[in-house]
């Protein structure tokens, strides 16, 4: 009996490594409750829509309408609470592999007058000489028409050099910034060599113009031997961005292998260090790295060994919950690369850094692919499972 038991956790080991979900933990009706470690902090969850296939990205629209992007392809637009039969047409076709397919979703800040609506995708292209399949990321957009049921006048506006014969990689997210400048996290190939390769963009954070072309001021325009678009290196798979409520500092979410995932702080220019410093271990159990730090490469402001598969984040902002204010919320697909372990990380600072962590949402046993704050100050979550969901965590007085 042991060593069938054995054998089935290997199972599970290789598939979930190869980015193949076992068998998903029911969700069930709901609604949850639980309490929560800050003081007279009792929350309620419940299901706001279900039956969205691997949902990745979401975003809010003023009509207080959602849009919520599905991993293999289609927009799904969630009205009046109630998940619409019909997908947002006009999403070009996407090569789905690992976590890759159709991923982030973003509104032009200036929405209300121009309904641009910002999408990643990984995209084919014919096959190369000798490779099944090559692919990169690509930054589009179009235009949200005004029955909110199709993108109109898509286009790609920008196409990542992260060309690739390895399937999908990991995923992309988008994050406008003050200045109407986007970040774009660029994708994961499963390559150790690209991370601190400046002429490649695998495994970069990317500012670009909401035009998708280069602002004049990032730190390596006019190098010969950067590629303009960068804004960091050394990345694995950043599937999180987020700007800090005081600062203004754009923090990533990165997702480690086995362990070592990270939080970082962004520093223009900066060289985060994969793979050549990480305090994470690879599928077999071996060190990525010798050591975990090196002169002239950023430290991680948080780190987690082992893995919790660390997805979307937020920085809460609201007044639905003041004693929240400013925490950071991390999404977990799974922890130490066990099916049914994915939850919600909430982390509180203080003056002198991270000063407590707590779990949540642990008993529901789901993949969280991203949580946000909504228009109405509650917390929405999705579940990336292929019957996915979208929750709503509120309080209880």
């Amino acid at each position: 009996m042991f060593r069938i038991k054995t054998l089935f956790s290997f199972i599970i080991l290789v598939l979930v490594s190869f980015g193949i979900q076992a068998q998903p933990f029911p969700l069930g009706e709901g609604p949850w409750f639980f309490d929560t470690y800050a003081p007279s902090s009792k929350i309620k969850v419940s299901i706001v829509a279900r039956g969205i296939e691997n949902p990745w990205g979401m975003v809010f629209l003023p009509s207080g309408n959602i849009l919520v992007a599905q991993k293999p392809g289609g927009i799904r637009i969630i009205r009046d609470g109630v998940l619409d039969d019909q997908v947002v047409s006009g999403t070009p076709q996407v090569q789905v592999a690992s976590s890759g397919g159709l991923m982030d979703l973003s509104l032009h800040p200036d929405f209300d007058n121009n309904r641009l609506v910002y999408f990643t995708y990984a995209k084919n292209a014919e096959p190369s000489a000798g490779a099944d399949y090559y692919a990169t990321t690509v930054m589009a957009r179009g235009r949200l028409n005004a029955a909110e049921t199709a993108l109109e006048n898509v286009e790609d506006i920008f196409v990542a050099n992260a060309w690739d014969t390895a399937p999908g990689g990991h995923g992309s997210r988008l994050r406008f910034a003050a200045d109407g400048t986007v970040f774009m996290s660029s994708p994961f190939r499963r390559n150790m060599e690209k991370p601190q390769d400046t002429m490649s963009h695998i495994s970069k954070i990317l500012r670009l113009n909401d035009d998708g072309s280069v602002p004049a001021d990032n730190p390596f325009v006019g190098s010969d031997t950067h590629l303009a678009e960068i804004w960091s290196i050394g990345h694995r798979a950043v599937e999180g961005l987020a700007f800090h409520p005081v600062t203004g500092e754009l923090w990533a979410s990165e997702h480690g292998p086995l362990g070592g995932d990270e939080v970082n702080i962004i520093q223009k220019g900066g060289n985060f260090g994969w793979p050549v410093v990480t305090y994470g271990r690879d599928y077999d159990g071996t060190r990525v790295a010798p050591r975990p730090w090196m002169e002239g490469m950023l430290q991680p402001e948080i780190f987690w060994v082992p893995s919790i598969a660390t997805s979307g984040m937020m920085f809460y902002t609201g007044d639905v919950f003041p004693q929240w204010k400013n925490n950071l919320f991390v999404g977990s697909l799974m922890t130490a690369r066990v099916p049914g372990t994915g939850h919600i990380e909430r982390i509180e600072f203080n003056e002198n850094g991270e000063q407590r962590r707590e779990s949540l949402l642990t008993i529901l046993k789901q993949r969280v692919r991203d949580v946000q704050q909504g228009p109405d100050d509650l917390i929405y979550v999705l579940t990336e499972e292929s019957d996915g969901a979208l929750l709503v965590i509120e309080p209880v007085e």
